[in-house]
């Protein structure tokens, strides 16, 4: 085994019914169910035109500068995955016809003005027109790290417009049904501040509780 310029197997991968399950619900309320611990950090945005991104990891570990292994990953791709990768317009175009989920890259993306007019999702932390060179090395299918978010292969990614997390494999039913949970509660409390009924009492007493100075002046459950 080559570390370090070697192409593994993926032995396992989030299903098709955990992907949809999860794209409908928003990554904050995910991220609230995950004790706000799992991130890609604050650069990591989405450069598409817009929608969810959501599905199966396929890692990609490559040198700054190089896309070799890009591209492999992109003909191992099976629909619906995920990948890391240094990109630009004619990638993005062979992920499409690949059916791939989207595109991941705690890097720099080119041909900006073709991705932002597009709806195929692509999350990177900045923009280049310096293009990438093709030597390797690299590695398919291992563990990556993304400021300090580990994603193994087959684990879900999921994004939105507030940003981008990983759910670990194994702890994708539980985090579902919290963050469905989290979902469903939030949809109910809209209702109320639609419909004025709402309950705002919860402030002063937790400014009461806090000892807030002045906190006991007005203990008013606002409508």
């Amino acid at each position: 085994m080559s570390a370090g310029f070697r192409i593994l197997e993926r032995t396992r991968k989030v299903n098709e019914q955990d992907v949809k399950n999860f794209a409908a619900i928003p990554v904050a309320n995910i991220s609230d169910s995950m004790a706000r611990m799992s991130a890609a950090g604050a650069r990591l945005r989405p450069l598409h035109r817009g929608g969810k991104l959501a599905g199966p990891a396929l890692t990609v570990k490559s040198r700054p500068g190089d896309n070799l292994m890009v591209h492999k990953a992109l003909d191992l791709a099976e629909p619906g995955d995920l990948s890391n990768a240094i990109i630009g317009e004619l990638m993005v175009a062979h992920a499409i016809q690949r059916g791939l989920g989207g595109i991941v890259i705690h890097g720099a993306v080119r041909d900006v003005d073709a991705i932002q007019s597009g709806s195929f999702p692509v999350f990177a932390a900045g923009v280049t027109h310096r293009g990438p060179y093709k030597d390797g090395p690299g590695e398919i299918n291992v563990a990556i790290a993304i400021d300090g978010m580990v994603i193994a292969p087959g684990d879900l990614v999921v994004g939105d417009s507030d940003g981008l997390l990983c759910v670990a494999y194994e702890d994708v039913a539980a985090v579902y049904a919290a963050a469905k949970a989290k979902n469903d509660a939030e949809a109910a409390q809209m209702a109320a501040i639609r419909a004025g009924s709402t309950d705002r009492g919860w402030i002063d007493a937790a400014l009461l509780r806090l000892g807030c100075e002045g906190g006991d002046q007005a203990r008013v459950h606002h409508g």
